[in-house]
């Protein structure tokens, strides 16, 4: 009878998306051998459905604003290294009414003390820098420098094989883990490993490896309806990732504003399909010149496999009053599912002696999983 040999690694992470990319990463740099597992053979899941936004000034001024900037600084690091596409666009947050003005102008006066680097523009200087927004009853703007846009499913592609190629990685890409029993870790394939350390970042795919620990995580599942259009013509540019007073009531980071309830109150009392999806508008724009449009929130029992029409359409005409696309035409729709902690920026847990669940960024993964896992790494050598 042959005996399956049993292979080894240092350190094995479950989930190739962008928390496991980071992880293992994190663990390749510091000189670890790593094996990378993921059930699909190319990136399908939450980390190539979203805008490609790296998104400081979404992040509570302090920590997580600062761990954002390091993020930002591995994506600069990777392009070089890895030849990942990523545009230091900034961004822009563009108003349309007095009380969104009110709550920009403040943040931009609170932001030197806050070690936030944003400036306020007037509608005539919003205008003169970014042509591409609609002019039409512009109030002002926030300028922010510090974003960056990647392509998502070409990005997390590309990070897979060069820590392949950069870094030995060993990639078992389209095989499942079955079980993890540590330090042995088995596969689908009937493949087993032996590590000293798991990561298991399989956003709320965890739940299949461990129940137990999903359900007393307490996270939520939560989907979101996206849309893109086709390459715009003539080279045309957006400038910069754009939000507008929407996003002021869905990031924290403006919490900091007295300024901000008044517009919370008009929301909730005149734009009651806005709340009841979660929708908040953003645009962000990809190597191939098409635009990334969204998104919504629904969770938990009122998710849906189908996407609903009256979603799209509440995104497009907001859009609609910031911003004048020379092709609007919809070249793809599609949904994200990703997990989300009603209280907690991410959720760690070690339901076995170095085996570590690594989930929930909450829609900021992007943004945040390299700051993360760089960390934790610094914190658990």
């Amino acid at each position: 009878m042959t005996v399956a040999t049993e292979l080894r690694a240092d350190v094995a992470v479950v989930g190739a998306g962008i928390v496991g990319l980071a992880f293992a990463w994190a663990a390749a740099r510091r000189g670890r051998s790593v094996v990378l597992f993921d059930r699909t053979p190319t990136p399908q899941g939450a980390s190539v459905r979203n805008f490609g936004m790296i998104w400081p000034i979404g992040q509570p001024p302090g920590e997580s604003y600062e761990r954002a900037l390091r993020s930002r600084a591995r994506w600069l690091e990777l392009k070089d290294k890895a030849g990942v596409w990523a545009e230091e666009c900034g961004s822009l947050h563009a108003v349309y009414r007095a009380d969104e003005d009110a709550v920009l102008r403040e943040f931009a006066e609170l932001a030197p003390g806050l070690g936030v680097r944003c400036e306020y523009l007037t509608a005539a200087d919003a205008l003169g820098r970014f042509p591409a927004l609609n002019p039409r009853e512009l109030m002002g703007a926030l300028h922010s420098p510090t974003e960056l846009a990647v392509n998502p499913p070409a990005a997390v592609a590309r990070l897979q094989h060069f820590l392949a190629e950069a870094h030995g990685v060993q990639l078992r890409l389209g095989v499942a883990v079955t079980g993890i029993e540590m330090p042995r870790v088995r596969t689908a394939s009937g493949e087993t490993w032996r590590a000293d350390r798991a990561f298991v970042c399989s956003g709320t795919d965890f739940e299949t490896l461990f129940p137990a620990e999903f359900t007393a995580a307490g996270i939520r599942r939560c989907k979101l309806q996206m849309m893109r259009t086709g390459p715009q013509p003539g080279g045309w540019r957006v400038g910069a990732h754009l939000a507008g007073g929407l996003t002021l009531c869905h990031y924290t980071s403006f919490e900091v504003c007295r300024t901000l309830p008044t517009v919370k109150a008009r929301v909730a009392a005149t734009m009651p399909d806005y709340v009841k999806y979660g929708i908040h508008v953003m645009a962000s724009q990809n190597d191939r010149g098409e635009v990334v449009i969204g998104d919504s929130h629904e969770y938990d029992a009122d998710m849906s496999p189908f996407d609903k029409p009256e979603i799209d359409a509440l995104i497009l005409d907001y859009l609609r009053e910031m911003l004048d696309i020379p092709d609007p035409r919809i070249a793809a729709r599609w949904h994200g599912v990703y997990a989300k902690h009603p209280t907690k920026a991410f959720v760690t847990a070690e339901p076995q002696p170095g085996c570590v669940i690594a989930v929930a960024p909450s829609s900021t993964g992007m943004t945040m999983s390299f700051g993360i896992a760089d960390d934790w790494w610094e914190a658990n050598p």
